[in-house]
């Protein structure tokens, strides 16, 4: 049985394993114990198969899904840590600056699981500042499945604010994340997207309350309670495990919570409370509002002893949870005035106690704005000292390595014992002028981002990759014999000819590879690279051309003396 499901994963495409990683995480948050296993096993044996593919993008998007699956099994969170690490030495690794940002988000995420307030302020300020700039779309990936990817890290990032009390920001990352899936984003993007923001508004709403600013905390419970009536039509034809005769906020206990919260009133007691027994896998945060909102209507109907009762019963249910510290106040404060107090002055005394010790967290929580201001304004320096330090050693078009990088590599690779063997190819781009003849030089240079890319993907991380000029690339593989780089280089040209005609315009690869020699300056390794890339080239293209190092420079060669292109 376990073969016959392997031999069907193989046979699917990357899309599929990307898009049902996604079902199966908008479904493992919302199922029993059992199911969230189940969920588990299934996300684990996609992410085997796009290990066996081995697309950068495809793993990344995997691990990113089985992380964030277990950041939602209180049983599984340990397990989460060694996914969220590989997401994070992936994602950087192989260039994939959003999924990186993202995996910072998650991390941060599981810091708060851990009750660990300062480690998630430093990941979200880490991911907050790799985002700031205006990025450039992944055209591998392709421009709507690069916003999803954006959309995401940025709602990871704002739920990780959220939880932290700093809304303010958390309601800036969230405008942000709603451009990016509103142009591209589809209806369970949109629908996540809504609720989280609806989440927000709750929570943002009760701290006001605590601090006195009771129309402030008004304002953003109508407003989340608008949300959750626009999340109707985008949550019907979302991923969410759903029963389709029945509304959104019927099924969805923030969204039930949010119109109670607006306008606490009987009517919606029922409703409340049909969302308290159908959905026992209740996030914390969804069972601290929940139970609020619902103490609230049944206060408001005459039930005050049923209200004590529920937010006593979820206080002792989330006495050990730590993961949502500010809506926990929240709940102890709407516990503390339902409770009946001694009338000799005690409850206006203890009043006035809980509005000074509200407002000395509140001073609390500016602290923790102004720390998390701090961290990311340090990472923004350190990522601009990085980016300046990269731009000298860096082809702007394509994110390589440049010819100055190129010659420091080679000098410091002839001088390492460890790096021998060391395998030097050079590469070129068949049919590259014919891209820029008949389509346009921007087009061109899409061809060179998409083909740089996979050069760099389907390469070993030791292997060196730089733009040497124009169309050509040149390839190091230190401790490589010949015969081996051969057979990886012929992995890469098969790569490229496998890429859709949309992004790589029908270009293939002629490579020439050669090993170096002792005592062979990097201009005279170059040259004979040259030279096997021509014999490629008068072969057909599309292929490699393999020289040993004890040869010498074969006839054919177009100069016995390597002269580099110059840079475009």
């Amino acid at each position: 049985m376990r073969e016959e499901a392997a031999t069907t994963l193989s046979e699917v495409s990357d899309a599929w394993l990307v898009g049902r990683a996604r079902e199966l995480n908008a479904v493992g948050q919302h199922s029993d114990a059992l199911g969230q296993r189940s969920t588990v096993r299934e996300a684990d044996n996609l992410l085997n198969e796009a290990q066996r593919r081995g697309e950068p993008r495809i793993v990344a998007q995997l691990l990113r899904h089985c992380a964030a699956i277990r950041l939602s099994v209180p049983d599984l969170l340990d397990s989460a840590d060694a996914l969220l690490d590989e997401l994070l030495t992936h994602s950087r690794r192989h260039g994939l600056q959003v999924l990186e940002a993202d995996a910072h988000a998650l991390r941060g995420r599981r810091a708060l699981l851990a009750g660990s307030e300062d480690s998630a302020l430093t990941e979200i300020a880490n991911g907050m500042s790799m985002l700031d700039n205006e990025l450039v779309p992944d055209a591998t990936l392709g421009r709507r499945s690069w916003e999803r990817l954006l959309a995401q890290a940025l709602i990871d990032i704002g739920l990780v604010l959220t939880q932290l009390g700093v809304y303010e920001m958390s309601d800036q990352v969230m405008a942000r994340a709603h451009q990016r899936i509103r142009e591209s984003g589809g209806p369970h993007e949109i629908a996540v997207h809504m609720i989280n923001r609806c989440r927000m508004l709750l929570g943002w709403g009760l701290r006001l309350e605590r601090i006195g600013q009771v129309a402030e905390a008004t304002d953003r419970f109508a407003t989340a309670s608008a949300i959750a009536v626009a999340v109707e039509g985008p949550w019907r034809e979302s991923l969410f495990p759903r029963v389709a005769d029945r509304p959104a906020s019927e099924q969805m206990p923030v969204l039930g919570a949010a119109h109670a919260l607006a306008q606490p009133h009987v009517e919606h007691i029922e409703r409340l409370e049909s969302l308290r027994d159908l959905d026992r896998s209740m996030h914390p945060r969804e069972q601290i509002i929940v139970a609020i909102a619902l103490s609230r209507c049944l206060s408001g109907a005459g039930r005050g002893e049923e209200a004590v009762r529920l937010l006593s019963e979820t206080r002792t249910d989330l006495k050990d949870d730590n993961s949502e510290p500010t809506l926990r106040i929240s709940l102890a404060r709407e516990y503390a005035q339902l409770s009946e107090l001694d009338a000799d002055g005690t409850s206006e005394a203890l009043r006035d106690y809980a509005l000074e010790l509200e407002t000395e967290l509140w001073t609390m929580r500016e602290v923790r704005l102004s720390t998390l201001a701090t961290r990311l304004d340090n990472y923004r320096l350190n990522h601009r000292h990085d980016a300046i330090t990269r731009q000298a050693l860096q082809d702007p078009l394509t994110g390589l390595s440049n010819r100055r990088a190129l010659d420091e590599r080679l000098d410091k690779l002839q001088d390492r014992h460890d790096s021998q063997p060391l395998s030097v190819a050079l590469v070129d781009l068949d049919g590259f002028k014919g891209v820029n003849d008949r389509c346009s030089h921007a087009e061109g240079d899409d061809v060179l981002r998409v083909v740089a890319s996979t050069l760099r993907d389907t390469l070993r991380t030791d292997d060196f990759v730089a733009r040497y000029g124009g169309d050509e690339f040149v390839v190091l593989l230190p401790g490589v014999t010949l015969t081996a780089a051969e057979a990886a280089l012929q992995r890469t040209v098969e790569a490229v000819d496998r890429l859709p005609h949309q992004l790589s315009r029908g270009v293939t690869l002629s490579i020439g590879v050669v090993a170096m020699r002792p005592q062979e300056s990097g201009g005279q390794v170059l040259a004979r690279a040259d030279a096997a890339m021509y014999q490629a080239k008068r072969g057909g293209g599309n292929q490699v051309s393999a020289f040993p190092g004890s040869s010498g420079a074969p006839e054919g060669a177009r100069h016995a003396v390597w002269t580099p292109p110059d840079a475009l």
